[in-house]
């Protein structure tokens, strides 16, 4: 503009009180979106040279692609730290889950069979005396190894379910929706899957029903999983309080191990009451 005299509004009276004469603004546009304005403005009587508009133009652009440039490596620094730090939850998690299994052998099955070992050798030892206890002392053994082996598929269960690894997906959470104290409603129209993407739908699903149980004073829930374009779509669906946290180390621990197979968890839970979790996972081929 070559003049402010006949200008109104805000801009126009600042330009008044600056006293200039003329102005060239460009827009900066960053990735398709408006970022800025860069104006030049001269307070002289002569007007500013006639490419001054294309100038700025070109100029502008050179300050568009810096910003953009900024951008993505603040962007690419931003993914970098939450890549490490979810790298560190997942060791962090898989460290503490190894001493819990280690812990729970030492402290179960191991100990049970070293009971039946002790007690087998004193059945043996009565055998061979011929005493009249060594029948119990073998009832005593068979039942410590009952009790060792009941651990043990306990434990194995807690690691990764036989119905999961024998029967898939809908098995799996069939036999997570039998164990809630509410009615869960599954309707899961999957087949085989790969073994890791089966296997973190099955863990989406374990902890989303834990949480339903523990917090959520639902009255029932649902279970949803199915195919779409490419993607194995989990939802899990509750009548609950609402209010359930994303930033939950479960739900947080859910994320990290839903992003090893490039995944998403979304979780909508207003206020008012019902939780939505979804997981999103993408198949290969």
């Amino acid at each position: 503009m070559h003049g402010y005299e006949n200008a109104s509004g805000p801009a126009a009276a600042l330009g008044r009180e600056l006293g200039l004469r003329s102005s060239v603004g460009t827009p900066i546009v960053v990735d398709q979106r408006l970022w800025g304005v860069m104006i030049v403005s001269s307070k002289g009587d002569r007007p500013l040279p006639v490419d001054t508009e294309s100038r700025i133009a070109a100029f502008t652009e050179l300050v568009a692609t810096a910003i953009s440039n900024t951008e993505a490596r603040e962007e690419l620094a931003a993914s970098r730290e939450e890549l490490a730090a979810s790298r560190a939850r997942i060791v962090a998690a898989t460290d503490d889950e190894r001493r819990r299994v280690v812990r729970d052998l030492h402290d179960g099955a191991q100990q049970r069979l070293v009971h039946t070992i002790i007690t087998l050798k004193l059945a043996r030892r009565a055998f061979q005396s011929e005493e009249a206890d060594a029948p119990a002392l073998l009832t005593e053994a068979l039942d410590h190894a009952e009790q060792a082996t009941a651990e043990l598929r306990e434990l194995a269960h807690g690691i990764l379910p036989a119905v999961l690894t024998g029967g898939g997906l809908r098995a799996g959470v069939d036999a997570l929706a039998s164990r809630m104290p509410v009615p869960v409603q599954t309707d899961v129209s999957v087949g085989r899957l790969a073994a890791a993407v089966e296997a973190t739908a099955y863990f989406v699903v374990a902890e989303t029903l834990t949480n339903v149980a523990k917090h959520a004073r639902a009255q029932c829930a649902a279970v949803t999983a199915r195919v779409e374009d490419g993607t194995l779509r989990v939802q899990v669906r509750d009548d609950g309080i609402g209010g359930a946290r994303p930033d939950g180390s479960g739900l947080v621990g859910l994320a990290d191990r839903l992003a090893v197979l490039d995944g998403r968890l979304r979780v909508e839970s207003p206020a008012d009451g019902g939780a939505l979790v979804t997981a999103d996972i993408p198949l290969a081929g």
